[in-house]
């Protein structure tokens, strides 16, 4: 999540080839076209250095950010710039960029023992304001490892997030209830309001179970007080992190953007503190009372290692942070696209339908068992990627990427929104697909086209996790409901707010699967005119 920092090297272009009307960019024509004559730099045999890159140029792409709107869409100028300069080219203040499946494979795979992410100063600096401490996001170098050693344990492992399907069914199926509810209190019996917030409420109340075994309530008609507090401390925060990275520091005093940033973060660990703290207490009283103090997560970590309270602190509140808003926008993603194609949740339903009784809750093995669920989170990811930009600084020596030969200090960065819409290693990029990602005999993608969890060592700990969430939610809402769209909410389009989110509010409409298919067909896509 957090190297899309170098987003700020990212947005600067010499020139602007694309069709452009009143500030928009028609992003699927820039998709289909090929590389600029510059990126045939990288095919020659002569090694090249930095120097020789094409170049990218900052006024002009301010002058886009601030008057033609691209501020928000970060994402989108990674395609626009690959047409423009090529595989890859140096982004401005020292970063270059890469966004071909190949070269993120080459540069990877010389992945050093201790890889660091670069620049991470806008997440450091509040934490040593406060005196808090670093977590896996933040943390570099040996002090990195150490603390992913411990982190990983009872996480990262496929049989280890297999041990959180009980917990994680629970909240599933009151998440079910609630959507019941919310649908009886609709005007038609069946529309739910802003999605999004609604799933952003289970991913909390989930992964809550996990780290602090607990349940919060999130999930009841009356949400409890600071949850909702929580969700939008992590918006604020978001939000005005680009305009932090931008201006100058000296800005900070004349601006409201700063105070507003520092207030996303105080809702943010006052929240995780209160919960870290409760966990502490009933620790401590077990103790005392000479219980066996056994447990999942967070128990394990403060019973059972060296970890410092501030480490925990810094540590359970990154992954609390990164829990919630990433699981909660690709569950966001795949229902509108799964509303939008009808044929595909036609053929999701039919899988989750027949693999497990309707009289039973599936188990963490048989969901993960089912290729085409998994293809739809996948496909899902590669559309949407949770962290649209990524970054390596290779600190250790000289580095040769696509025939260029770079100095050691080198900061790269991985243009994944682009690599993951690459047509000639995505065919129909943005067209949702499933079915690309099957084993059915036919040649799969290059798994380095799309990497929404990271790679190697600095992967994401809550990978298996935050997949199993998904595919039991999934599972269940798919099996009972229908999601049909909702007309007046029309086309999504993505924003960049470090992770992609929706620029309006999606609603969405749960049909009961026993409804009849006239009735249903109300809320078919091809009659949305609206």
């Amino acid at each position: 999540m957090a190297a899309w920092l170098s987003q700020r090297s990212l947005l600067r272009s010499s020139r602007w080839l694309c069709p452009v009307s009143r500030g928009r960019v028609s992003i699927r024509d820039v998709g289909r076209t090929t590389s600029a004559p510059g990126a045939l730099h990288a095919l020659q045999d002569k090694p090249r250095t930095a120097e020789d890159l094409p170049r990218v140029r900052f006024l002009e792409l301010l002058y886009r950010m601030v008057f033609q709107g691209f501020y928000n869409r970060l994402h989108e100028l990674q395609i626009y710039e690959k047409q423009l300069y090529g595989p890859i080219y140096n982004s401005g203040l020292k970063s270059v960029s890469v966004n071909t499946p190949q070269l993120l494979e080459e540069l990877l795979r010389k992945d050093e023992k201790f890889p660091s992410r670069g620049d991470m100063s806008l997440w450091t600096e509040y934490r040593d304001m406060r005196g808090l401490g670093y977590g896996p996001f933040t943390e570099e170098g040996k002090q990195w490892y150490n603390l992913r050693v411990v982190l990983n344990k009872r996480m990262l492992h496929p049989k280890d997030s297999a041990q959180y399907a009980g917990v994680i069914n629970e909240v599933v199926t009151d998440f079910i209830r609630r959507i019941e509810y919310l649908r009886r209190r609709s005007p038609t019996g069946d529309l739910v309001s802003d999605i999004s917030n609604e799933l952003y409420l289970f991913s909390l109340e989930s992964i809550a179970s996990v780290l602090f075994e607990t349940r919060l309530g999130c999930l009841e008609k009356e949400i409890p007080a600071g949850t909702q507090e929580f969700i939008d401390s992590i918006a604020q925060m978001f939000s005005y992190s680009m305009v932090v990275v931008i201006l100058p520091k000296w800005s900070r005093r004349l601006l409201p953007y700063w105070g507003r940033y520092i207030a996303g973060w105080e809702g943010i660990f006052t929240f995780a503190k209160m919960l870290i703290d409760k966990k502490m207490e009933d620790i401590q009283q077990r103790v005392d009372r000479n219980q066996d103090v056994q447990g999942e997560y967070l128990t394990y970590i403060l019973s059972n290692t060296q970890m410092s309270a501030k480490d925990v602190y810094g540590s359970i509140t990154e992954l609390l942070l990164a829990g919630v808003d990433t699981t909660s926008n690709t569950l966001t993603w795949a229902l509108y696209q799964l509303s939008k194609n009808p044929q595909v949740q036609d053929r999701l339903y039919e899988e989750v339908s027949s693999v497990v009784p309707a009289d039973r809750i599936p188990t963490a093995a048989e969901v993960t068992q089912m290729p085409y669920l998994r293809a739809v989170i996948k496909e899902t990811l590669r559309m949407y990627p949770v962290v649209p930009l990524n970054a390596r600084i290779m600190t250790e020596k000289n580095i040769s990427v696509g025939g260029y030969q770079f100095p050691k200090k080198t900061t790269f960065t991985f243009c994944h929104y682009a690599i993951s819409h690459d047509e000639s290693v995505f065919p129909q990029s943005f067209t949702f697909r499933p079915e690309r990602w099957l084993r059915d005999g036919h040649q799969r993608p290059n798994p380095f086209g799309s990497i929404p969890f990271g790679y190697g060592v600095r992967g994401c700990v809550g990978r298996r996790v935050a997949e199993l969430e998904m595919y039991l939610v999934l599972f269940q809402l798919i099996r009972q409901f229908e999601v049909k769209p909702d007309p007046r909410t029309g086309e999504l389009k993505s924003i960049s707010r470090t992770v992609l989110v929706p620029d309006k509010q999606l609603n969405l409409h749960f049909v009961d699967r026993g409804r009849r298919t006239e009735d249903r067909d109300l809320f078919h896509p091809r009659l949305c005119t609206d």
